[in-house]
Protein backbone atom coordinates (compact mmCIF):
# COMPACT_ATOMS: atom_id res chain seq x y z
CA UNK A 1 0.00 0.00 0.00
CA UNK A 2 0.66 3.71 -0.40
CA UNK A 3 1.95 5.27 2.73
CA UNK A 4 -1.02 6.94 4.28
CA UNK A 5 0.51 10.46 3.86
CA UNK A 6 0.82 9.61 0.06
CA UNK A 7 -3.26 9.00 -0.16
CA UNK A 8 -3.98 11.57 2.12
CA UNK A 9 -1.82 14.19 -0.64
CA UNK A 10 -3.95 12.75 -3.13
CA UNK A 11 -7.55 12.56 -1.40
CA UNK A 12 -6.23 16.87 -0.31
CA UNK A 13 -5.66 17.69 -4.11
CA UNK A 14 -8.78 15.68 -5.77
CA UNK A 15 -11.16 17.37 -3.14
CA UNK A 16 -9.81 21.31 -3.24
CA UNK A 17 -10.85 20.57 -6.91
CA UNK A 18 -14.00 19.12 -6.09
CA UNK A 19 -14.69 22.47 -3.45
CA UNK A 20 -13.30 24.63 -6.58
CA UNK A 21 -16.13 23.08 -8.77
CA UNK A 22 -19.34 23.35 -6.80
CA UNK A 23 -18.05 26.75 -5.31
CA UNK A 24 -18.19 27.60 -9.25
CA UNK A 25 -21.27 26.07 -10.07
CA UNK A 26 -23.20 27.50 -7.11
CA UNK A 27 -23.05 31.21 -8.98
CA UNK A 28 -25.49 29.73 -11.61
CA UNK A 29 -28.68 28.12 -10.82
CA UNK A 30 -28.89 25.03 -8.55
CA UNK A 31 -32.21 22.65 -9.11
CA UNK A 32 -32.71 19.55 -7.42
CA UNK A 33 -32.02 16.80 -10.65
CA UNK A 34 -33.41 13.77 -8.05
CA UNK A 35 -34.87 12.62 -4.98
CA UNK A 36 -33.34 9.73 -2.63
CA UNK A 37 -35.09 8.29 0.36
CA UNK A 38 -37.77 11.43 1.06
CA UNK A 39 -39.11 14.20 -1.52
CA UNK A 40 -36.50 16.45 1.08
CA UNK A 41 -33.88 14.16 0.57
CA UNK A 42 -32.27 15.47 -2.33
CA UNK A 43 -29.71 15.57 -5.43
CA UNK A 44 -28.61 18.28 -7.46
CA UNK A 45 -26.58 17.90 -10.91
CA UNK A 46 -23.71 19.09 -9.23
CA UNK A 47 -23.52 16.19 -6.70
CA UNK A 48 -22.90 13.85 -9.31
CA UNK A 49 -20.63 16.19 -11.16
CA UNK A 50 -18.61 16.17 -8.46
CA UNK A 51 -18.64 12.70 -7.67
CA UNK A 52 -17.70 11.96 -11.19
CA UNK A 53 -14.61 13.78 -11.27
CA UNK A 54 -13.40 12.48 -8.04
CA UNK A 55 -13.73 8.91 -9.30
CA UNK A 56 -12.26 10.11 -12.55
CA UNK A 57 -9.51 11.67 -10.95
CA UNK A 58 -8.47 9.03 -8.25
CA UNK A 59 -9.31 5.54 -10.65
CA UNK A 60 -6.96 7.51 -12.88
CA UNK A 61 -3.94 7.53 -10.32
CA UNK A 62 -4.60 4.82 -8.74
CA UNK A 63 -6.71 2.27 -11.22
CA UNK A 64 -6.98 -0.81 -8.53
CA UNK A 65 -8.32 1.00 -5.92
CA UNK A 66 -12.40 0.51 -4.65
CA UNK A 67 -14.65 3.41 -4.46
CA UNK A 68 -18.08 3.93 -2.64
CA UNK A 69 -19.48 7.38 -3.63
CA UNK A 70 -22.95 8.64 -2.36
CA UNK A 71 -24.47 9.44 -6.12
CA UNK A 72 -22.75 6.75 -8.27
CA UNK A 73 -21.98 2.85 -8.45
CA UNK A 74 -19.23 1.17 -6.24
CA UNK A 75 -16.01 0.30 -7.93
CA UNK A 76 -14.69 -3.23 -6.77
CA UNK A 77 -10.48 -2.98 -6.88
CA UNK A 78 -8.34 -5.42 -5.97
CA UNK A 79 -5.92 -3.25 -3.77
CA UNK A 80 -7.24 -3.27 -0.47
CA UNK A 81 -7.67 0.56 -0.67
CA UNK A 82 -11.23 2.00 -0.83
CA UNK A 83 -12.39 5.72 -1.29
CA UNK A 84 -15.65 6.76 1.06
CA UNK A 85 -16.12 10.42 -1.24
CA UNK A 86 -19.55 12.57 -0.28
CA UNK A 87 -19.23 14.59 -3.22
CA UNK A 88 -21.12 17.54 -1.68
CA UNK A 89 -21.95 16.94 2.03
CA UNK A 90 -24.99 19.88 3.07
CA UNK A 91 -26.72 19.67 -0.26
CA UNK A 92 -30.10 20.90 1.19
CA UNK A 93 -27.55 24.07 2.29
CA UNK A 94 -25.96 24.35 -1.44
CA UNK A 95 -29.45 24.31 -2.74
CA UNK A 96 -30.33 27.18 -0.42
CA UNK A 97 -26.80 29.07 -0.72
CA UNK A 98 -25.93 28.47 2.77
CA UNK A 99 -22.44 29.24 3.00
CA UNK A 100 -21.69 25.59 5.05
CA UNK A 101 -21.55 22.78 2.86
CA UNK A 102 -18.11 19.83 2.21
CA UNK A 103 -16.30 17.83 0.27
CA UNK A 104 -15.43 14.49 2.29
CA UNK A 105 -12.76 12.02 1.40
CA UNK A 106 -11.32 8.96 3.37
CA UNK A 107 -8.89 6.49 2.77
CA UNK A 108 -9.26 2.96 4.08
CA UNK A 109 -6.85 0.15 3.79
CA UNK A 110 -8.37 -3.25 4.93
CA UNK A 111 -11.68 -1.99 6.29
CA UNK A 112 -9.56 1.05 8.44
CA UNK A 113 -9.68 4.55 7.34
CA UNK A 114 -5.92 5.67 7.06
CA UNK A 115 -6.02 9.43 5.66
CA UNK A 116 -8.96 11.83 5.48
CA UNK A 117 -9.87 15.26 4.53
CA UNK A 118 -12.96 17.65 4.83
CA UNK A 119 -12.76 21.02 2.87
CA UNK A 120 -15.20 23.48 3.77
CA UNK A 121 -15.54 24.65 0.13
CA UNK A 122 -17.15 27.86 0.35
CA UNK A 123 -14.78 28.93 3.50
CA UNK A 124 -11.28 27.17 1.71
CA UNK A 125 -10.83 25.43 5.08
CA UNK A 126 -9.09 22.44 4.75
CA UNK A 127 -9.23 19.42 7.68
CA UNK A 128 -6.85 16.57 7.28
CA UNK A 129 -5.63 13.70 9.44
CA UNK A 130 -3.84 10.26 9.05
CA UNK A 131 -3.98 7.39 11.16
CA UNK A 132 -1.95 7.77 14.25
CA UNK A 133 -0.38 11.09 12.65
CA UNK A 134 -2.74 13.38 14.40
CA UNK A 135 -5.34 16.10 12.76
CA UNK A 136 -4.99 19.52 10.96
CA UNK A 137 -6.79 22.62 9.84
CA UNK A 138 -5.27 24.54 6.90
CA UNK A 139 -2.13 22.49 8.14
CA UNK A 140 -1.69 23.63 11.65
CA UNK A 141 -2.59 21.04 14.76
CA UNK A 142 -6.14 21.11 15.66
CA UNK A 143 -7.21 19.34 19.27
CA UNK A 144 -10.98 19.04 21.09
CA UNK A 145 -12.00 21.43 23.50
CA UNK A 146 -10.82 21.17 27.31
CA UNK A 147 -14.96 20.79 28.24
CA UNK A 148 -15.37 18.54 31.19
CA UNK A 149 -18.84 19.89 32.17
CA UNK A 150 -21.85 18.75 29.77
CA UNK A 151 -23.71 21.74 31.46
CA UNK A 152 -21.54 23.53 29.61
CA UNK A 153 -21.47 21.71 26.20
CA UNK A 154 -22.00 23.19 22.74
CA UNK A 155 -23.38 19.89 21.14
CA UNK A 156 -23.69 19.53 17.26
CA UNK A 157 -26.90 17.09 15.87
CA UNK A 158 -28.20 16.45 12.36
CA UNK A 159 -32.08 15.70 11.16
CA UNK A 160 -32.76 12.63 9.11
CA UNK A 161 -36.00 12.59 6.53
CA UNK A 162 -38.41 10.18 7.34
CA UNK A 163 -41.04 11.96 9.53
CA UNK A 164 -41.39 9.61 11.90
CA UNK A 165 -37.55 9.62 12.69
CA UNK A 166 -37.87 13.59 12.97
CA UNK A 167 -40.23 13.29 15.53
CA UNK A 168 -37.96 10.86 17.73
CA UNK A 169 -35.04 13.36 16.92
CA UNK A 170 -37.45 16.16 18.27
CA UNK A 171 -38.24 14.58 21.22
CA UNK A 172 -34.40 13.71 21.48
CA UNK A 173 -33.81 17.61 21.69
CA UNK A 174 -36.70 18.17 24.32
CA UNK A 175 -33.99 15.55 26.40
CA UNK A 176 -30.59 16.95 26.06
CA UNK A 177 -32.01 20.92 25.86
CA UNK A 178 -31.66 22.10 29.03
CA UNK A 179 -28.98 19.56 30.31
CA UNK A 180 -26.50 20.84 27.95
CA UNK A 181 -25.10 24.69 27.10
CA UNK A 182 -27.17 24.86 23.96
CA UNK A 183 -27.28 22.71 20.51
CA UNK A 184 -26.54 23.54 16.66
CA UNK A 185 -27.71 22.31 13.55
CA UNK A 186 -25.21 23.06 11.02
CA UNK A 187 -26.49 21.16 8.47
CA UNK A 188 -23.33 19.11 7.58
CA UNK A 189 -22.20 16.27 9.40
CA UNK A 190 -18.52 16.27 7.95
CA UNK A 191 -18.63 19.40 9.47
CA UNK A 192 -19.77 18.56 12.81
CA UNK A 193 -16.96 16.07 13.48
CA UNK A 194 -14.33 18.58 12.62
CA UNK A 195 -15.82 21.18 14.60
CA UNK A 196 -15.45 18.75 17.67
CA UNK A 197 -11.77 18.25 16.45
CA UNK A 198 -11.03 21.97 16.86
CA UNK A 199 -13.11 22.77 19.61
CA UNK A 200 -15.78 24.66 17.98
CA UNK A 201 -18.42 22.07 19.02
CA UNK A 202 -17.64 20.10 22.53
CA UNK A 203 -20.07 16.65 21.40
CA UNK A 204 -21.89 15.76 18.14
CA UNK A 205 -24.12 13.01 17.70
CA UNK A 206 -26.51 12.03 14.53
CA UNK A 207 -28.38 8.95 13.75
CA UNK A 208 -28.61 8.40 9.89
CA UNK A 209 -25.28 9.32 8.63
CA UNK A 210 -23.73 6.89 6.46
CA UNK A 211 -19.84 6.00 5.88
CA UNK A 212 -19.54 9.11 3.22
CA UNK A 213 -20.58 11.22 5.76
CA UNK A 214 -18.38 10.05 8.59
CA UNK A 215 -15.71 8.27 7.30
CA UNK A 216 -13.31 11.43 7.11
CA UNK A 217 -14.47 13.19 9.72
CA UNK A 218 -14.44 10.82 12.32
CA UNK A 219 -10.82 10.11 11.82
CA UNK A 220 -10.02 13.71 11.76
CA UNK A 221 -11.82 14.17 15.31
CA UNK A 222 -10.41 11.12 17.07
CA UNK A 223 -6.65 12.29 15.72
CA UNK A 224 -7.31 15.58 17.37
CA UNK A 225 -8.36 13.95 20.85
CA UNK A 226 -12.05 12.90 20.59
CA UNK A 227 -13.70 9.29 21.56
CA UNK A 228 -15.89 8.21 18.79
CA UNK A 229 -18.70 5.79 19.02
CA UNK A 230 -22.12 4.62 18.79
CA UNK A 231 -24.75 3.69 21.45
CA UNK A 232 -23.82 1.02 24.07
CA UNK A 233 -20.58 0.27 23.03
CA UNK A 234 -20.67 -0.40 19.49
CA UNK A 235 -18.81 1.81 16.68
CA UNK A 236 -19.88 4.66 14.87
CA UNK A 237 -22.45 3.61 11.87
CA UNK A 238 -25.47 4.98 10.18
CA UNK A 239 -27.53 3.74 13.63
CA UNK A 240 -25.14 6.28 15.41
CA UNK A 241 -22.46 8.69 15.76
CA UNK A 242 -21.21 10.44 18.63
CA UNK A 243 -17.98 12.50 18.98
CA UNK A 244 -17.24 13.69 22.09
CA UNK A 245 -14.16 15.66 24.50
CA UNK A 246 -13.05 12.13 26.41
CA UNK A 247 -14.49 13.80 29.51
CA UNK A 248 -17.80 14.27 28.12
CA UNK A 249 -18.34 11.20 26.28
CA UNK A 250 -19.60 8.80 29.26
CA UNK A 251 -21.97 11.23 30.60
CA UNK A 252 -23.50 12.62 27.20
CA UNK A 253 -23.58 9.03 26.01
CA UNK A 254 -25.55 8.17 29.49
CA UNK A 255 -27.88 11.33 28.30
CA UNK A 256 -28.48 10.49 25.10
CA UNK A 257 -29.16 6.92 25.76
CA UNK A 258 -31.75 8.05 28.22
CA UNK A 259 -33.86 9.20 24.99
CA UNK A 260 -34.09 6.06 23.51
CA UNK A 261 -33.35 7.52 20.38
CA UNK A 262 -33.37 4.58 18.25
CA UNK A 263 -36.37 3.78 18.53
CA UNK A 264 -37.79 5.03 14.99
Amino acid sequence: MTSPEELLKLAVDVAEEAAQLIVERRRGTITVADTKSTVTDVVTAVDRESEELIRARVLRARPDDSFLGEEGDDVIGTSGVRWVVDPIDGTVNYLYDLPTYAVSIAVEYGGETVAGVVVDAPKGEVFTATLGGGAFADGKPIQVSGETDLAKALVGTGFGYDPARRQVQAEVIQHLITKVRDIRRIGVGAIDLCYVACGRLDAVYERGLNPWDYGAGALIAAEAGARIGGLNGAPVSPEMSIAATPALFEPFHALLAGADPLRA
